[in-house]
């Protein structure tokens, strides 16, 4: 008997410690002893059976256990019963609606921001001083605009700009949010194409918004460079369609990992001169190096320059050590490449020298992948014309060669 009493009395103490909370709830008997005082304090007014409140409370507990009850008082109260008249004389309309009562004052300020715990806590951190326990959140990879930086980099001559227009209470804005920071990651070494985000809801905000007629969320708009006027998207929002529309509309080469493509940095007409120059011969190579320079002084696009002199360096290195240099060159970086402590800037730096570098060998296995198919044929011919052993001899052969043309077409 005693023994049951014992365990009955520790799982009661446990379920308390459990339960505990250290959201306040409050009532008309109450209320201004912990509103109004040395502590300033976040107050939800709910109702039982609102929906949204029953939603809120878990981050509400959160919230609550982010910041030391000595310094921030966070509270609730039931504005449907006990504390009704609480929310008459706050003027409550709707649930849950949550204020913000300074440090010595029972006048509130409306809390209109998102409802998760991010948003709660730095409202709350903002508007009080206190840090919370909970760690912060990492910086956003999208540039933050608002009013006093808008024009500055939405309307920098020298940028292509997409601006996300949101608001933190927008349900789509948070559905889109993860694909949206991934491509900001991914073009965040593009220092001429700019993924940014704009709180549109937001106070000093607004008339930004207004001006480029933002009536909805999140309304996306891509800002050209050169101060043409802004562009609606209108594409999908999932990450390989914003990174397919950045790339169309900022001339880059992106991929989902934040890679270059295998288009990155290639010139059409240098790569056919590439391939021209690897399969010619040796005293023909000269013409077409300095074809490749006479079509380098016709460029005006900066980072096409910076491509084609590589072509030509290559060439100039072939032409120094011989077709070996190609083999030993894609080795050699395709080591760096796979090297996980490589700078962005680098990084992108040897993806387009191996993408030039493999113009160079396109003519050659295609020409090897013609001579495998010739070969194929002949061995079929002449299989046809002599019997028994001699003709398993040659199938074997032609077996061994269409393995070989099958190897070529796989490496073109």
């Amino acid at each position: 008997m005693r023994f049951t009493y014992t365990l009955s009395a520790s799982l009661l103490a446990f379920a308390s410690l459990v339960s505990a909370s250290n959201v306040i709830d409050l009532d008309t008997t109450n209320f201004d002893q912990y509103v109004g005082g040395d502590r300033p304090a976040l107050v939800e007014f709910y109702a039982p059976w609102c929906g949204h409140c029953k939603n809120l409370a878990p981050t509400y507990e959160q919230l609550a256990d982010a910041f030391p009850t000595d310094k921030v008082v966070i509270a609730k109260t039931d504005a449907d019963g006990v504390g009704r008249e609480l929310g008459s004389r706050y003027d409550v309309k709707g649930f849950p609606t949550i204020k913000w009562f300074p440090a010595g004052s029972s006048k509130p300020v409306d809390y209109s921001s998102g409802r998760d715990l991010d948003s709660l806590v730095g409202f709350v951190t903002k508007e009080s001083g206190v840090k919370s326990k909970i760690k912060p959140p990492a910086p956003p990879a999208a540039v933050q605009l608002d009013a006093t930086n808008f024009d500055d980099i939405a309307l920098d001559d020298n940028k292509n700009v997409l601006v996300a227009f949101t608001a933190p209470w927008c349900g789509h804005c948070k559905n889109m949010k993860p694909a949206y920071e991934k491509v900001a990651k991914a073009f965040s070494s593009e220092s001429d194409c700019v993924v940014a985000q704009m709180d549109a809801d937001e106070a000093q905000n607004k008339p930004v918004a207004a001006k480029y007629d933002v009536r909805s969320f999140p309304t996306i708009k891509f800002f050209p460079k050169g101060g043409a006027e802004p562009i609606m998207y209108s594409s999908g929002r999932t990450e390989e369609q914003f990174i397919e529309y950045l790339n169309e509309h900022c001339g880059t080469h992106r991929t989902v990992t934040g890679l270059l493509s295998e288009t990155a940095g290639k010139v059409l007409t240098l790569d056919t001169l590439a391939s021209s120059f690897f399969s010619a011969k040796l005293l023909e190579r000269p013409d077409i190096l300095n074809k490749a320079r006479e079509y380098i002084g016709t460029l005006t696009d900066k980072k096409a320059n910076v491509s084609a002199e590589y072509y030509v360096k290559a060439m100039e290195r072939v032409l120094e050590k011989g077709e070996g240099w190609v083999v030993k060159e894609q080795a050699r970086i395709a080591g760096l490449l796979a090297s996980p402590s490589l700078a962005p800037t680098k990084l992108d730096e040897l993806k387009v020298k191996a993408n030039i570098l493999s113009a160079f060998a396109i003519k050659k296995a295609e020409e090897a992948y013609d001579a495998a198919g010739e070969a194929l044929g002949d061995a079929a011919a002449a299989a046809k014309q002599v019997p028994g052993q001699v003709r398993d001899g040659v199938d074997q052969f032609a077996d061994a060669v269409q393995d070989k043309v099958k190897q070529i077409k796989e490496e073109l």
